[in-house]
């Protein structure tokens, strides 16, 4: 979960950086969005191609490329009490 919250604040960050110097962004944010969609997509393809060619399930690729590349693995959460001390930041 941090990663996201990091990636947010980042976003964050530039678009105010952008509002502070007048700017607007060089996209509008659903173009921008189904852009990244689309590279996202592409570079699933050639994996799921080969999956097809080689007459395997495509649940296969499925399970094994597209959906942690897509996806992500989400953070698993922890119990409080499993924490150390010295954990703690």
């Amino acid at each position: 979960m941090k990663i996201y919250l990091l990636s947010l604040g980042a976003g964050l960050l530039v678009g105010i950086v952008y509002s502070l110097l007048n700017v607007r962004s060089p996209a509008p944010p659903v173009i921008a969005l189904v852009g990244l969609l689309g590279i996202l997509v592409g570079e699933q393809i050639i994996p799921f191609a080969k999956t097809i060619i080689n007459k395997e399930p495509a649940a296969v690729s499925w399970l094994h490329q597209i959906k942690p590349h897509m996806f992500g693995h989400l953070p698993k959460g922890t119990n409080p009490a499993d924490i150390k001390p010295s954990d703690k930041v």
